[in-house]
């Protein structure tokens, strides 16, 4: 995870590879794959956010900002 404080942005690699589009969801902008696999989170006026992050691991980061699908 990286914060930016000057853009006020997070952002959250996920995985590698080539994005293709990116899905908004409000203040976070999910970058993914040609399969729909997101490879990097990032999230809009971060600031909000950076306490809560902090003590999450990457998958609870993971898990709390996309849906599971089913």
């Amino acid at each position: 995870m990286h914060y930016d404080p000057e853009s006020n942005l997070i952002s959250i690699t996920i995985a590698k590879g080539r994005i293709d589009h990116v899905i908004e969801l409000g203040n976070f902008l999910i970058h993914v794959n040609k399969n729909q696999t997101p490879l990097l989170i990032e999230i809009l006026d971060g600031g909000k956010f950076v306490s809560q992050f902090q003590n999450m691991s990457k998958q609870e980061i993971i898990n709390s900002v996309i849906p599971a699908s089913g």
